[in-house]
């Protein structure tokens, strides 16, 4: 494929707004191009305007599988932008807008990779498989739903695009982002006795989750120690009332040395016991996602980490991440294959304003996801 064209691609779907919504937009774009083509292609609802697409080419062999989300963040305040976020502009050999790096150049090239071995007129030796998924920025349900309906299951290896500057990142922390509320009862300052302030309790289950998570002090060899932050607290109506209710959030970044379940019974058993107290806490969790354990060692790692190598002659190196992404769900399908993060992007402009991508590395990008499906064909081949 042409540069020209290539890039067009990506300029089209950042010129799509699927912050957080709307990813049918992206799942009708691509549907268009591989329309004409020998594929199979199904689109998975999540929600109306919400359309998870798989797109497979091959009809037999090893099954890489290619994955890239299909929403994006909210730009924020558009005075901080030097042009619009939805309005795709190249500047300086760099492209940006709202998407570039993460990850819609990573998806993009996947795609244009995937149209040129369409195209290339040579019988392909395996299938390859795309997995373009909704709501990664706020809970990857879309790959938790394609995992659920069995679309991971016949995977032998599986490539995400995610920013990493052509380093091989493999593994990465997991999340938990919860909630605590409190009940009380409202009454006028002058009288709190015959009230009960809802704030309270929530300083002291921040206090002992604090101090509990401290406590972890063991670290990953490679991803470090757990880190815990209450990020949000919220109460009450007017200075001169006892509040009511009040609520606070916290994030959580786990690894495999404190698994989320671990962690997650723990806040519980704090709650518990200070509701035996006379609190009256429940907490709930926003989509907890839980590590990636290292693939350093896998067929698939090494395999990018030379094919990479060979084909751009830079990165490759084998790095760990701390933010979460996908493969939090899809190392929980059926079929145990390795799973890589491998994307052209920096990372170093992702939920920022003026967001961007080096056209170059965008364009190595489609080389190289096309040189390591027939790498990886090759490989599983071999007896």
């Amino acid at each position: 494929m042409e540069n020209k064209q290539a890039i067009k691609i990506l300029t089209d779907i950042i010129a799509l707004d699927t912050t957080n919504d709307h990813e049918s937009q992206i799942a009708d774009y691509l549907t268009d191009l591989f329309k004409d083509y020998p594929v199979k292609i199904d689109r998975v609802t999540y929600a109306p305007g919400r359309d998870n697409l798989v797109i497979t080419l091959g009809e037999s062999g090893p099954m890489l599988g290619f994955s890239g989300h299909e929403d994006v963040v909210d730009a924020g305040d558009l005075a901080n932008w030097q042009t619009p976020p939805f309005t795709p502009t190249i500047k300086a050999g760099k492209l940006y807008g709202r998407g570039a790096s993460d990850m819609k150049s990573g998806l993009a090239a996947m795609v244009v990779s995937m149209l040129d071995l369409l195209n290339s007129g040579k019988k392909l030796p395996g299938r390859l498989r795309l997995l373009a998924s909704v709501g990664e920025e706020i809970g990857e349900f879309g790959a938790a739903q394609l995992v659920k309906a069995g679309y991971a299951d016949e995977l032998a290896g599986l490539v995400i695009g995610e920013p990493s500057n052509f380093n091989i990142r493999v593994t990465h922390k997991g999340i938990i982002d919860y909630y605590v509320t409190s009940k009380g009862i409202g009454v006028h300052a002058s009288t709190p006795e015959l009230g009960r302030n809802a704030i309270m309790p929530l300083v002291k289950f921040a206090q002992e989750a604090q101090t509990l998570m401290a406590s972890h002090t063991e670290k990953d060899p490679v991803l470090g120690g757990l880190t815990h932050v209450i990020s949000q607290i919220q109460g009450g109506n007017q200075i001169n009332s006892v509040p009511d209710q009040a609520w606070l959030s916290g994030n959580i970044r786990t690894t495999p040395l404190y698994p989320n379940q671990q962690i997650m019974t723990e806040l519980e058993q704090i709650i518990s016991e200070l509701n035996a107290q006379g609190a009256q806490l429940a907490i709930r969790y926003s989509y907890p996602e839980v590590p990636l354990p290292s693939q350093a060692d896998t067929k698939l790692a090494k395999l990018a980490q030379r094919v990479v190598r060979k084909s751009l002659g830079r990165g490759g190196e084998l790095v760990a991440g701390t933010g979460a992404t996908d493969a939090s769900e899809y190392i929980q399908a059926s079929n145990n294959f390795p799973i890589i993060i491998l994307g052209p992007a920096a990372g170093v402009s992702d939920h920022q304003p003026n967001e961007f991508i080096a056209i170059d590395d965008y364009l190595a990008g489609c080389k190289l996801y096309q040189d390591l499906a027939w790498q990886f064909w090759q490989e599983n081949l071999k007896v």
